[in-house]
């Protein structure tokens, strides 16, 4: 039977569509359902007629989504899906064909989920597939991990057991603000109560997390990712100085955060400054911005700029500005 011709197929489809995008108004679910708006409703109160919690929100924002209490459908996946699922498990955790090791015992229970035709293939690969262990991934310990990000979540100080790269141990209270993944790198954003001061911590190197009992409040409008950026771009061996002939909000649409921190020096002109431990991928950056710039200090980043521009202009491109 056609969808068209089917309103049972067109009730389950407005259910998957709720659920799938939280907020759906009436207009989008009958857009999406080729009905009228009347029906579309129509098609909600049937759902709520079944017991299945639809709640309604007013206002600007508003929308259909599904209430608390509605027990999810078992899992459906394509053969394709689940072995992309798979795939993906597998090249960011070596670990997950163990079943003994979280990440392994999860996807175990999702295969055993799945319609024995659609898990074949995925099985087969997990079975079988070797990965070559990343050497340079760092898998925090998900217990850990938990939390952390629940401390975040309820505003309660913490107090770390930490080792740091060098191998010593120390303990410090911290107010943890977010857990940000950059890189395939887990970080803890905080701040230090011993020494007032901003912190990233990686966690991987967390040995032990211990939740107090004082709150706290995080900075008001907080954009973790931005921070942990710009926290990042200071304290490495090659410091950095930068003046672009371009107007701030240009360079920063070209330039990642992680570069340093940029200040306007009139309407016209930026300064760029931060610092790295690899000038050829410091220069490299630089190349995309869209005006000249002269690198002023760090000679490390100035002699990268300059065999690089050799390079291009040997493959008949174009030097830095």
């Amino acid at each position: 039977m056609k969808l068209d011709e089917s309103p049972t197929a067109r009730v389950l489809l407005a259910l998957d569509l709720v659920q799938g995008s939280p907020g759906i108004t009436a207009d989008r679910l009958a857009d999406k359902l080729g009905v009228s708006e009347r029906a579309a409703r129509r098609y909600v109160a049937i759902l709520r007629e079944a017991g299945i919690p639809i709640d309604s929100v007013r206002g600007r924002y508003g929308g259909y989504r599904v209430g608390r209490g509605l027990r999810l459908p078992p899992l459906v996946f394509s053969a394709a899906e689940a072995l992309g699922l798979v795939m993906a498990v597998l090249d960011g955790h070596h670990d997950a064909g163990d079943p003994v090791d979280p990440v392994g015992s999860a996807l175990g229970k999702i295969m055993r989920a799945l319609p024995e035709p659609v898990a074949a293939q995925a099985e087969a690969v997990r079975r079988t597939a070797a990965p070559a262990p990343d050497r340079a991934a760092a898998r925090p310990d998900p217990g850990i991990t938990a939390v952390l990000v629940q401390a975040c979540s309820d505003h309660r100080r913490v107090r770390l057991g930490y080792r740091s790269e060098a191998g010593s141990d120390w303990v410090a209270d911290v107010e943890p603000w977010a857990v940000v993944v950059r890189h395939g790198r887990w970080y803890l954003l905080c701040r230090s109560l011993r020494s007032d001061a901003l912190r990233a911590y990686r966690v991987d190197r967390v040995r032990g997390a211990e939740v107090l009992g004082d709150t706290f409040s995080p900075p008001s409008g907080l954009d973790p990712v931005a921070l942990l950026e710009e926290h990042l771009a200071v304290g490495w061996e090659h410091d950095a100085e930068v003046v672009i002939d371009a107007p701030v909000d240009t360079v920063a649409r070209c330039l990642p955060r992680s570069l340093g921190v940029l200040d306007p020096l009139d309407a016209g002109t930026t300064r760029l400054v931060g610092s790295t431990s690899n000038p050829q991928w410091y220069a490299q950056e630089l190349t995309a911005i869209p005006a000249s710039y002269r690198i002023v200090r760090s000679p490390a980043v100035q002699e990268a700029a300059r065999l690089l521009g050799q390079r291009l202009l040997a493959a008949g491109g174009q030097p830095p500005a």
